[in-house]
């Protein structure tokens, strides 16, 4: 867990499955978690993370809350790793398009049983309950987030730490793409 603070401005919530991605994002006072879409997840060409990316910088996100599926006891499972990887996938994706976004990994045990429930409680069929489930999942990881952050008064999740050679070679490329300044006759700056 982190213990800086927590960035202000918009957030999203991803929950990671083998066939789906649930997305769901905050508003920019980071209080109130709202679905946004449903990804079919694309683990060979990752069609879906360059979709989070272009949301992420279409919304100015600042920060985006991985679910981590942990087991009941806290441990390790499949779908944990697989998370992992995607929260290192989508924090490289991020700082790749130049985008100052960190990505949390952050405790979802039980958050796709829970919006199931809630589906079913709003009177949703359960065959209707796939179509949406991932992305009220997303919703439950996201608002849980932001909750702790409000009580606790700091970042919280486990930060996935993007490598320095990326990091650099992102911040080049900003630096490359900006207009140079260039001086007139009157000494003055013009772009």
């Amino acid at each position: 867990m982190s213990s800086a603070a927590a960035p202000a401005g918009t957030k999203l919530g991803v929950d990671v499955g083998l066939a789906r991605v649930g997305l769901a994002g905050s508003d920019p006072g980071g209080i109130l978690a709202t679905p946004i879409r449903t990804l079919k997840r694309d683990a060979k060409k990752n069609s879906d993370i360059r979709v989070l990316v272009r949301e992420a910088a279409e919304r100015s996100a600042v920060q985006v809350f991985v679910g981590l599926p942990r087991t009941m006891k806290g441990g390790e499972s499949a779908s944990t790793q697989m998370a992992r990887e995607y929260g290192d996938l989508l924090a490289q994706a991020l700082a790749d398009a130049g985008l100052s976004v960190s990505v949390n990994l952050i405790d979802e045990r039980l958050t796709t049983v829970s919006a199931h429930r809630t589906l079913h409680s709003a009177g949703m069929s359960s065959r209707e309950h796939r179509k949406v489930v991932d992305q009220v999942a997303a919703v439950e990881i996201l608002q849980q987030a932001l909750d702790m952050q409000r009580a606790l008064g700091r970042d919280v999740g486990s930060p996935v730490a993007v490598p320095d050679s990326i990091r650099r070679g992102a911040q080049a490329l900003e630096e490359e793409t900006e207009i140079p300044h260039v001086h007139d006759s009157d000494g003055e700056s013009r772009r």
